[in-house]
């Protein structure tokens, strides 16, 4: 019998719990929401703009450069051209910075171009309107100081621009009298949405400078407007709103005494929320599109 006793004791322990053990979950500290815009998307795109500015000068910096090596290399002849070229250099990169920083505040005066350019639009209702969506979602956004305004034209569009150190947002009248509520709150939510990214820079300059189509496209950022989709529908939590706006700037048929149809909305079209609205033909491979930015919204 205590051999019988000793073998039993011998056997292990078996739980009756047959289940998975229980692991505590935990946090991934390097986990990024891909609908928030990060610190490192608006670094690159500061950096985007300030390696277009040292192109814009790379010919007089190269020239300056071969100069001051000239002149370090003169030491050979005269004794103390080193040191002017080692001057030349300093002053040079003084000023090539003080440019460089400058470029960022070229868009600054967009604000004031807009309001020159076209007439004011709207009825005390739907300016009472706009303004409620826009004191709303700026406090999501993050963003302060902005003005809003109500333009006079048939089409539909809306464009978030820089104005000295405030951001004026314009809407055409046509959107405001056709657009819903949601659909509305889509469009401003967009418009923001460029800013939280730091994108505003970039498009701004690229309206006020004189280059290329193709340059132009490159600076403001091609594809843009589909990511501040993306960052705006993920704010509202509504994607169906956005994407039912963009679905009305597809099917509208654009007026040939349009703003819209002008020469200087190619110039500007990178700040605007259709920047295609001259377009009568949709180009699905172009993130850009209305059309396409509409079908993706609507597959959330």
């Amino acid at each position: 019998m205590a051999t019988k006793q000793r073998s039993r004791s011998r056997r292990p322990h078996v739980s009756r719990d047959r289940g998975p053990r229980y692991v505590a979950p935990v946090l991934d500290p390097n986990w990024h929401n891909p609908y928030t815009p990060s610190t490192a998307e608006r670094h690159e795109n500061e950096r985007v703009l300030r390696r277009f500015a040292f192109r814009r000068r790379l010919p007089q910096t190269f020239v300056v450069g071969v100069v001051a090596l000239a002149l370090v290399v003169g030491v050979v002849v005269v004794p103390w051209l080193p040191a002017l070229g080692v001057v030349i250099a300093l002053v040079y990169a003084w000023d090539l910075r003080r440019t460089l920083a400058s470029y960022a505040q070229r868009g600054q005066t967009l604000g004031t171009k807009f309001l020159a350019e076209f007439s004011p639009g709207g009825d005390a209702v739907e300016r009472t309107r706009l303004v409620t969506v826009l004191d709303r979602l700026a406090a999501t956004f993050g963003v302060d100081n902005v003005s809003a305004f109500i333009i006079r034209d048939a089409a539909y569009n809306a464009a978030l621009v820089p104005d000295g150190a405030k951001f004026s947002l314009f809407v055409t009248s046509s959107l405001m009298q056709d657009f819903e509520l949601i659909e509305l709150e889509g469009v401003v939510a967009h418009c923001l949405a460029r800013q939280r990214l730091g994108l505003l820079d970039r498009e701004s300059l690229a309206a006020v400078t004189t280059m290329s189509d193709d340059a132009r496209r490159s600076l403001a950022g091609s594809g843009m407007a589909y990511r501040a989709d993306e960052v705006a529908a993920a704010s509202i939590r509504y994607p169906l709103g956005l994407a039912g706006a963009l679905r009305k700037c597809a099917r509208q048929q654009l007026a040939s005494d349009s703003f819209f149809s002008t020469a200087t909305y190619a110039q500007w079209r990178w700040v605007f929320f259709n920047q295609w609205s001259d377009q009568r033909e949709r180009d699905l491979g172009d993130l850009d599109d209305v059309e396409l930015r509409a079908r993706a919204l609507e597959e959330w």
